[in-house]
């Protein structure tokens, strides 16, 4: 009976339970796979093995072996299984598919069973509200609730909606996603010791201009306040800064409390909110208060900028909770109590409280006690609410529904019990925080008036609206710490500047419209076909799905980039000029490059002035000195940003002139900067002329005008002076030409001595030499005696007495120490003490090289061996 009992509680035969079967598989599995590590690889080591017809015959039939196991397995889970009647040309590829498609299916089946045995039953659909999608188990290691082996670990719930009502188109207010600064939502401040600027009580009078519903809510107030001259330096300032910063705290307050113990949550009652009756009432209650705590559920993932879902405030005796989606524009009603100095609001962790508050309600918070700052200072193992419920209130707060969709109505009972408990305990906490600091620091309040100190600060916060800027992708892309070329990263920019335009205009955020690291997939990998930025995205937002061909176009735009460094791009997209180290050292007379500012000489006094120059303002004209200028100057027949008449420019069309108009018309105005963005404007404002940017463009127009007028008037200016200057170059230029008239040139001088009579300028002719003749050496002639003869009385020359051998055919002349260019040596050997011999037959030759005897064939007479 014993061996009968065991053998029905074997799972297998040879198998206790399931460990023991998966033990032994895996032990198989291992076994197999460090064999088959072993075997020949494929090529020419499993070809040489297999030419041996024994390792040939056993893999053929551990193959049929193999494949008869695959196909039962097949045939066990409904597959096709026909692996060995295959044809030879694509049994391969045909065996491999359905492979495949097995280990999918089988896959599959397995996922099933997997989750029937987890408890998630796929084919019974739970039974939840309309619009709601059931709670989804994320296993996984970050939120895991507890890891004891004994009892099984749960895990967190994210509740989401799938077809949700977009609270946004209910309300009242539209939400201002354009790119303007934010400006406060306040029009009327109680608890004001500092009254509020005119600029915000009049907010009420703003809104029923009509002429500003075209253009973005604080464009129209800047606007408003240039029509009407209304100067406010603190339209962005925070309007309880006075009260805050002078706020004096009681005596009590710094003092150790007694902590008085919270209800039970069943016994506490709860209030839900969502009329204006029931807000106006509790107003009432918590002015009463002489503390209570806050806190808020936020959404943030199919909205823009964001929105406070659910507002949850508790008192010592009472809870409430307030649907902010339906009261939305008449939350402002709270701050005569979050304003009241003499009120204590306890928050957790305020510091986006606080600018969620003065965003969506325009709600400020005066007297603020973070105890989250009472944690840090008595450093505490961990500073979140729920450690701080577990540690002063021995309470576990559930909060799987911490990542839950706040914008469901109506809301789960799981949901408004988390929301409570968020707030229900946090007084005690309180106390407790307080007596505790008092404690750590002997008593002294030095430590608690640090902490209040704090939470003031946090109460400073000011709202900031996100703002786009042409270099707003350059910290969002140095944080992913990618080395990006020029095209990935001119990509990246392109991508950037498309998602937020399109999350503002959707208002979607931008994780919705598309994720970062799908952002960064689509910039590395540059698709050539929209098909490709599909695939880079998993799964596909549905606004990428819808603007495919826009990416399409601008990831192209990024391919037509030159490759280059991200560094060169990056200054380039700043404006400034990519900075080259020359590669080559070569240095030229006019190259300055390498040349320090001392080695460059001082200009002179007397070269040509040189003129300020100046923005905007009236050119004065500057007077030339022609005869200050060293140098004569010419005027261009040609430059390039010349402004030429009518005619001249339809006759001159030329590439470089098109090139420098097209460069002109680049440069823009500095001041463009400071106005507002054209993307945001409606175009039928700016010809309407009752509308506000129908006066702003005009008044540049104006101003443009008077200033191309002003040019116009300087450039005829300069032109006169230009004409006043050749024409006096040209005056100098003819005056210096006539007086050269009635100078003599050298011919004419010597023309005019031959006519006096004196021979002076007569040239004796030269006789012709034969060939072969050298120039005779010159002779010096004996001076003739001088004569007291009148000048006018000629004497002859006495042939007789000259020398006439020197014109014989077989003279030589003494040689003389002066030197004679036009002689040359004949032989080779010099006589050095003497002289060179002169060559008489060198007087007709060119002036070459002398032909010398070739050395080839000659024989040494080299010592004998």
């Amino acid at each position: 009976m014993d061996t009968s009992e065991e053998g029905k509680r074997e799972l297998c035969p040879g198998f206790q339970d399931v460990d023991a079967f998966v033990k032994h598989g895996l032990g198989v599995v291992v076994s197999a796979t460090k064999v088959s590590a072993g075997l020949p690889q494929p090529g020419d080591e499993f070809d040489f093995y297999r030419s041996f017809p024994g390792f040939r015959e056993f893999c053929e039939s551990q193959g049929d072996k193999l494949l008869l196991s695959m196909s039962q397995i097949m045939q066990h889970h409904g597959c096709r299984s026909h692996l060995r009647d295959q044809s030879k040309l694509t049994g391969l590829e045909e065996r491999f598919d359905l492979v495949v498609d097995s280990n999918d299916a089988i896959l599959e089946r397995v996922g099933m069973l997997l989750d029937e045995a987890d408890g998630v039953n796929r084919s019974q659909q739970p039974v939840m509200p309309a619009g709601f999608q059931p709670p989804k188990i994320v296993v996984s290691s970050w939120n895991r609730k507890g890891s004891s082996s004994s009892k099984r670990s749960e895990t967190y719930k994210l509740l989401h909606a799938k077809n949700v009502a977009r609270p946004q188109l209910k309300f009242k207010e539209k939400i201002d996603n354009s790119n303007t600064p934010f400006v406060p939502k306040i029009f009327i401040k109680p608890n004001a010791t500092k009254p509020l600027p005119s600029y915000f009580s009049n907010k009420q009078i703003c809104k029923q201009r009509p002429e500003d519903l075209d253009v973005p809510a604080a464009l129209a107030d800047f606007i408003h306040q240039q029509r009407t001259q209304e100067h406010v330096d603190n339209m962005f300032a925070h309007p309880y800064q006075y009260e805050i910063d002078h706020i004096a705290l009681a005596e009590s307050l710094l003092s150790k409390p007694e902590p008085q113990m919270y209800k039970e949550m069943a016994e506490t009652k709860l209030t839900y909110i969502d009329t204006l009756e029931e807000l106006v009432s509790l107003n009432e209650k918590l002015c009463k208060q002489q503390e209570f705590a806050v806190d808020l559920e936020h959404h943030s993932y199919r909205s823009f900028l964001g929105i406070t879902c659910l507002m949850q405030i508790s008192t010592r005796d009472e809870d409430f909770i307030i649907d902010t989606l339906e009261l939305r524009s008449e939350m402002y009603i709270l701050n005569e109590s979050f304003t009241d100095p003499a009120i204590v609001k306890v928050f957790h962790g305020a510091d986006s409280d606080m600018e969620w508050l003065q965003r969506d309600f325009g709600i400020y918070v005066v007297n603020l006690f973070d105890t989250h700052q009472g944690s840090r200072a008595l450093n505490l193992a961990r500073h979140s609410l729920e450690h701080l419920l577990k540690h002063f209130c021995n309470v576990d707060t559930d909060k799987r529904y911490q990542l839950s969709d706040w914008r469901i109505r109506p809301l789960p009972e799981e949901m408004v019990l988390y929301a409570r408990s968020d707030t229900h305990y946090l007084l005690y906490v309180y106390d407790c925080v307080r007596a505790q600091l008092l404690d750590f620091n002997h008593g002294q309040p030095g430590l608690l008036q640090s902490v209040w100190n704090k939470s003031k600060d946090i109460s400073l916060k000011k709202y900031m609206k996100p703002i786009y800027t042409e270099d707003s992708y350059l910290e969002v892309q140095r944080k992913q710490k990618k080395p990006y070329n020029t095209q990935q990263l001119t990509a990246f920019r392109l991508l950037f500047a498309w998602r937020d335009k399109l999350a503002r205009q959707e208002d979607e955020s931008t994780g919705y419209v598309l994720p970062l690291h799908m952002m960064n997939k689509i910039s590395e990998e540059l698709p050539k076909e929209p098909q490709g930025i599909i695939a880079c995205c998993n799964p596909v937002p549905p606004l990428v799905r819808q603007q495919v061909n826009e990416l399409h176009l601008l990831v192209q735009q990024a391919r037509e980039i030159p490759l280059l460094k991200a560094e060169i791009i990056a200054q380039t997209n700043k404006g400034l000029t990519p900075i080259k180290k020359p590669e080559v050292t070569l240095f030229g007379p006019h190259d300055t490059s390498r040349v320090s500012e001392s080695d460059i000489p001082p200009f002179i006094s007397h070269e040509l002035p040189v003129k300020q120059g100046t923005l905007f303002a009236e050119e004065t004209s500057m007077a030339v000195d022609v005869d200050s200028l060293s140098s004569l100057m010419a005027n261009p027949k040609i430059t390039i940003f010349e402004e030429l008449s009518g005619n001249e420019a339809e006759d001159l069309n030329l590439g470089s002139q098109m090139k420098a108009r097209r460069i002109i018309e680049s440069f823009e105005n500095p001041f463009r900067m400071y106005l507002p963005s054209e993307v945001h404007i409606n175009k039928n404002a700016k010809f309407d002329p009752n509308s506000k940017i129908f006066e702003i463009s005009k008044r540049w127009k104006l101003q443009s005008i008077e200033q191309q007028q002003k040019e116009l008037e300087a450039k005829k200016k300069a032109k006169e002076e230009a004409r006043k200057v050749t024409e006096e170059r040209k005056k100098a230029k003819k005056s210096y030409q006539e007086s050269l008239q009635d100078v003599a040139t050298v011919r004419q001088q010597a023309a005019e001595s031959g006519k006096s009579g004196k021979g002076v300028g007569t040239k004796r002719e030269r006789l012709p030499s034969e060939v072969g003749e050298s120039t005779p050496k010159a002779i010096k002639k004996p001076k003739p005696p001088q004569t007291e003869a009148s000048g006018d009385s000629f004497t002859p020359f006495d042939y007789s007495q000259s020398q006439l051998n020197v014109f014989a055919s077989g003279a030589k002349p003494k040689d003389d120490a002066q030197f004679d260019p036009f002689r040359q040596g004949r032989g080779s050997k010099k006589k050095f003490a003497k002289g060179p011999k002169s060559s008489p037959a060198a007087g007709n030759r060119s002036m070459s090289y002398m032909p010398s005897k070739s050395s080839r064939g000659f024989r040494h007479n080299w010592p004998k061996r």
